[in-house]
């Protein structure tokens, strides 16, 4: 059952109760009789991690906008030519 915040207008006192989605609210201050209204408070649900946004999501849409969206000092090149390698002390030209 969740938990409501209620301030009375009168004596400005803050109670919580646990309540039914299906109860009333309350109306009536507990302490003075005055009149009571809900508040609305934070949460203490909160997501983590990935997987809880769009742009968490692979698509091929995403992955041509992130690639394009790379600068070129940012960008990897998977193109390596391999080096040629010299013995130290060989002569070159004999």
């Amino acid at each position: 059952m969740p938990i409501y915040e209620y301030e009375c207008l009168d004596c400005g006192k803050h109670c919580e109760m646990i309540q039914k989605f299906s109860d009333e609210p309350l109306d009536t201050c507990p302490d003075c009789g005055g009149h009571m209204h809900k508040l609305i408070s934070h949460t203490s649900f909160i997501l983590k991690g990935t997987g809880w946004y769009v742009t968490d999501y692979a698509s091929s849409e995403r992955k041509k906008a992130k690639e394009s969206e790379a600068t070129p000092s940012t960008k990897v090149d998977t193109k390596s030519e391999p080096k040629k390698e010299t013995k130290a002390g060989a002569s070159v030209g004999t």
